[in-house]
């Protein structure tokens, strides 16, 4: 990658801030997939108490930003939960297509 005034542009906040996100849905993806499961969806789960304490600020972080009701949006928090975890899989599966 080049660099500009001798920093790599891959150290760039604007980088930096985008590699933390895909870690930190890589992470909360991978706490969904310790402790929970797909039926449990369905069920409306507690997420804070199906996750440990030490997982829980990384998961509710990602959880919630991608949960986050916009103007409009009548969905209920499972709904958007639900909706929120798929968003969370494709963007661990881009991540991963695009390093592969």
């Amino acid at each position: 990658m080049g660099s500009v005034a001798g920093r790599s542009l891959d150290r760039e906040p604007a980088a930096l801030a985008m590699r933390i996100g895909v870690v930190a849905a890589e992470a909360a993806l991978a706490t969904f997939a310790r402790n929970l499961d797909l039926d449990d969806l369905a069920d409306g789960v507690d997420f804070q108490g199906a996750i440990g304490p030490a997982e829980w600020p990384v998961f509710s972080l990602v959880i919630d930003t991608l949960a986050e009701a916009g103007p409009g949006d009548d969905r209920s928090l499972d709904e958007r939960r639900a909706d929120a975890l798929n968003d969370l899989a494709r963007i661990c599966m881009a991540a991963k297509a695009r390093v592969a």
